[in-house]
């Protein structure tokens, strides 16, 4: 791989992929709001990990409300850097049938193929969905007037897959399944281009996590200070009142706010 390349993936993984990931992070910190998000916690699964501390409840709620969007939005800005690859290499494009997200042509095969963060993404439904899907795919470019080959991939980009085969009865239902290393050397050609990924991403992740980590200091403390005004009593949690304002049917209690 030559540096000229690396350095396009480099500037296209450190101003696409991290740089609005930590702007998607940061907005959505900046929108949250205590009164919104705790009356979707369960207040017995705190009491049950004893969190007696004001402050310990408050970030492990945003830490919680953070986590649950980060696979996906990273997983999303990811894949736009494969799709970027593949059309810097093969003309690859973005896709317009379902469960496939990437179209090139290689070596006179077509490839479709449908990519995954990790490889535990999916139960049976899901995985006999994309299996139908790919069938209908696969069709739709036979329809299309395309004669060649047509192989469908489920590429994940991180994570170890062993049986690359994924056979079915149905031919148009057969595909190959790639993870980490061999889904980038299968997009790219490089076999080292998976560890390469986090070079740039090191880089600009500690550039922007201190403005980030400003801004989550500063919304955890008035989130502390929004929860002790409503819900202490005694300097301590006031576990009845908190239970009321999640769960108590017959009158909705307002927050106190600032």
């Amino acid at each position: 791989m030559n540096n000229a390349l690396y350095q396009r993936y480099y500037n296209y993984l450190s101003e696409e992929v991290v740089t609005p990931f930590y702007n998607i992070r940061l907005n959505s910190l900046s929108k949250l709001r205590l009164e919104d998000v705790l009356k979707r916690k369960n207040p017995y699964l705190f009491k049950a990990k004893n969190i007696e501390l004001a402050g310990d409840l408050v970030r492990s709620i945003i830490d919680a409300f953070l986590s649950s969007q980060e696979e996906t939005i990273f997983g999303n800005l990811l894949e736009g850097f494969a799709i970027y690859v593949s059309q810097s290499l093969d003309n690859g494009f973005k896709s317009k049938f379902k469960s496939v997200d990437l179209e090139f042509e290689r070596d006179s095969v077509y490839y479709i193929v449908g990519i995954k963060s990790g490889t535990n993404w999916g139960n049976s439904d899901q995985i006999a969905a994309m299996r139908n899907n790919f069938k209908i795919a696969k069709q739709s470019l036979r329809q299309e007037g395309f004669t060649g080959e047509v192989i469908a991939v489920n590429g994940c980009m991180y994570g170890r897959e062993t049986t690359y085969l994924k056979n079915h009865t149905d031919s148009d239902k057969i595909y190959y399944k790639y993870a980490g290393q061999a889904f980038w050397n299968f997009i790219s050609n490089d076999d080292n281009l998976y560890q390469e990924i986090i070079v740039p991403i090191d880089k600009k992740a500690k550039e922007r996590d201190e403005i980030f980590k400003s801004a989550y200091a500063a919304k955890v403390n008035k989130m502390t200070q929004c929860f002790m005004l409503n819900f202490m009593k005694n300097n301590l949690i006031d576990w009845v009142k908190l239970i009321d304002y999640v769960s108590k049917r017959e009158k909705f209690i307002q927050m106190n706010i600032f």
